[in-house]
């Protein structure tokens, strides 16, 4: 215990936890929500949907396996900082490169362990995400709970905050390279037969590869991109990527994907893309509790009537009353009814909450990937 700083952890409430500091020395705040996965947790710290949010991870034991250099969602950590139960004394792993706690520190994330996250994880449940401040120093006498809990409150929340052009890429770029393989690595894609532009709204690199595996040349481009500007790349289709934040004031997205759409491209949205196209087709959106975050989550697809498994992650939702006449849905969430999936009834156009290219999770709903690419093919 001595080899870690002391740390707390604040909530808005009032409640305080006392822990160890991993990662780096210093004060964090942001939205604190918990996952559920067991694993995975280098990409959930790196998913740039996790902007601003404290990520608390329910499975005991994390950093097991350590961190490799391959696979990362994005090029560095957005989630705001980490709270877990224990942190192993090794990692081992044939692809481990790095410890956890070695990896926050080069990252500067502050991050707390020690702490008992079941019982965080029950007051998220019952009172919703907080807003929180998680605080390293190196002593214990330095460590300030009443500035701690003063900057927790001070958090404003996710409602209203458009994080999607903080995170997003500002120039656009290609992508060609497919899913990882054991003996080859990741894999550069040729004789692509489709050219499909991806918004960038925090976009995790494994729904590329998945794209990219399925014979997509990939233009990325920025959040903030016009829809005259895709429309001159002469795409197949447009996909409209995962990322942080309420989906409302991203208005400059809505009105893209409005245009985008009344040129009948095919179109598929993930997460803070399905919220956006749904607004973008009049319809509304709420804050939810604390959100869906883990890897086990049974969606039902109301067209075959299966039940799948799927990793999820968003704190908003598409509202369900009231739903345009251009819109069905086809997926809802079998732990509490919410709109997991919508399709267009009147052009190319559907979306999906949760995150079928998973990373980490399941891969029950990859096959809405193929569903898109047999859009493209009838278009033609």
């Amino acid at each position: 215990m001595s080899a870690f700083p002391p740390a707390i952890l604040a909530l808005a409430d009032g409640t305080v936890f006392y822990g160890k500091g991993i990662g780096a020395v210093g004060a964090t705040t942001g939205e604190v929500v918990f996952n559920t996965s067991m694993s995975g947790y280098q990409e959930i710290l790196t998913d740039p949907s996790y902007c601003r949010q404290i990520v608390t991870l329910t499975y005991p034991h994390i950093g097991n396996t350590g961190i490799n250099a391959e696979d990362g969602e994005a090029g560095k950590v957005h989630a705001a900082g980490l709270v877990i139960r224990d942190l192993p004394l090794v990692a081992s792993n044939w692809r481990c490169e790095q410890s956890l706690d070695a990896y926050l520190k080069s990252e500067n994330i502050v991050a707390i362990a020690g702490i008992d996250t079941r019982k965080l994880t029950r007051i998220l449940r019952e009172k919703g995400a907080q807003s929180g401040c998680i605080v390293t120093a190196a002593t214990a006498a330095e460590l300030n709970v009443e500035a701690a809990l003063a900057q927790a409150r001070a958090f404003p929340g996710l409602a209203g905050m458009d994080l999607a052009k903080v995170v997003s890429a500002t120039e656009s770029y290609p992508w060609t390279e497919g899913e990882w393989q054991l003996d080859k690595g990741y894999v550069e894609q040729s004789a692509p037969r489709f050219h499909v532009v991806a918004y960038d709204f925090g976009v995790k690199r494994n729904i590329l590869r998945m794209l990219a595996e399925r014979g997509c040349r990939l233009t990325v481009v920025p959040a903030q991109t016009s829809a005259a500007e895709v429309l001159a790349l002469n795409p197949d289709g447009v996909f409209l990527s995962n990322g942080p934040g309420d989906p409302e004031p991203c208005d400059y997205a809505i009105t893209a994907i409005q245009e985008i759409l009344a040129k009948r491209i095919p179109t598929f949205g993930i997460c803070l893309g399905h919220q956006l196209l749904a607004l973008a087709s009049g319809a509304k959106t709420l804050k939810m509790k604390f959100g869906h975050h883990g890897a086990n989550h049974p969606v039902k697809d109301l067209d075959s009537g299966q039940v799948l498994i799927t990793s999820q992650n968003h704190g908003f939702a598409v509202d369900t009353a009231n739903l345009p006449s251009n819109l069905r849905a086809t997926h809802v969430s079998l732990f509490d009814g919410s709109l997991q999936g919508l399709a267009r009834t009147d052009v190319p156009a559907f979306c999906f909450q949760g995150h079928p290219e998973a990373s980490p999770g399941p891969h029950d709903v990859a096959y809405l990937f193929d569903r898109f690419i047999a859009l493209m093919e009838a278009k033609g």
